[in-house]
């Protein structure tokens, strides 16, 4: 039987991207609807938050969703520690550390992207986090920051932080301009360099590696695994256009079934829906999420457009979900 590091390894074949205000738990049930099998990561919760905030709105989530993983963001050691402790009664199937977001909130708490310059001080951070759970700690990074020469920075980060046991990295394959881009122009400008990414499995073949950055179709990741790596992370696409970048993928990626149907999906929502409503929640927390099931086919701009102008009214149910599919049907 697969041990449950192995099997979260096998499901970081393909991924889902942390990204603030999209992949909330609502966002990953939708996403665990269309693929069984990839790994899905929550938004990134800062450790303070966890240890001082309201812990069960930041860290509760449904059954459904896993394989799922929980990405911390911090700099302290001992911070990290208890918010790992506390987020280990859970039961998430691993714990990322940001050391990639580049916005104004990361760097004034001299977190995320702005660690590339720290290896040292994020290996004391993942040692202190593994000490406080047995399920694997991983780290998500760019390829340098700023004015670094990210073949020097990248692997020297990766050599760093690997002896403090950490065996799996996401590799963002572009620079974070700390300075003079935000955070979209940061997702955009700074040139991917993929066979950068390539190069450090081949000189840390120990590794388990996966890439991220303009990885729109399954396409492209099934090419980047044919090529070696061992997991591709798909950020705006899986949000902006979900079938097309995780419709197929449990077919393609791990042989597993067929492709997903976007109508099948919507009916498996809809239980989701009903028990979100039945709980006090309000619909459009949920569709705001699911906007883009049926990109590209007829019906899409009025399945859009019902679900935009009427989920956030008062007492919008499951009538105006029915409303909105129907303009696909028809």
């Amino acid at each position: 039987m697969a041990t449950l590091s192995q099997t979260v390894r096998d499901a970081a074949r393909l991924s889902v991207a942390p990204m603030m205000d999209w992949t909330d738990r609502h966002c990953r049930v939708f996403h665990r609807i269309i693929s069984g099998r990839a790994l899905l990561y929550t938004e990134m919760v800062t450790a303070p938050a966890v240890i001082h905030g309201k812990r069960q709105f930041l860290l509760d989530y449904s059954e459904a969703e896993h394989p799922v993983a929980l990405q911390l963001g911090g700099s302290d050691p001992a911070e990290l520690r208890e918010a790992v402790q506390i987020a280990s009664g859970w039961g998430y199937d691993e714990i990322n550390l940001n050391c990639g977001c580049p916005s104004d909130r990361v760097q004034s708490g001299a977190f995320g992207a702005v660690l590339m310059k720290s290896p040292d001080l994020v290996a004391d951070c993942v040692s202190a986090m593994q000490e406080a759970t047995d399920v694997e700690v991983t780290v998500k990074c760019r390829i340098g920051v700023d004015d670094d020469d990210p073949t020097d920075r990248l692997p020297a980060f990766l050599e760093a932080v690997s002896k403090a046991g950490v065996t799996r990295f996401t590799i963002h394959a572009r620079k974070a301009w700390l300075q003079g881009l935000s955070p979209k122009d940061n997702r955009e400008i700074p040139p991917l360099d993929y066979p950068l990414v390539h190069r450090m499995k081949t000189e840390f073949p120990h590794l388990h590696l996966s890439i991220n950055g303009g990885i729109a179709t399954l396409d492209e990741a099934k090419s980047q695994l044919d090529q070696g790596l061992d997991g591709v992370m798909i950020g705006r696409a899986a949000y902006h256009e979900p079938m097309n970048a995780l419709g197929a993928a449990d077919a393609l990626i791990w042989g597993q079934g067929g492709p997903a149907d976007p109508f099948d999906v919507a009916a498996r929502m809809i239980p989701y829906i009903e028990a979100h409503l039945a709980s006090g929640g309000r619909l459009h927390q949920i569709t705001r999420h699911i906007l883009g099931l049926f990109h590209g086919r007829p019906g899409a701009r009025g399945w859009r457009r019902v679900l935009s102008e009427g989920a956030t009214r008062e007492g919008a149910g499951i009538p105006l979900f029915e409303a909105a599919l129907a303009q696909v049907k028809g």
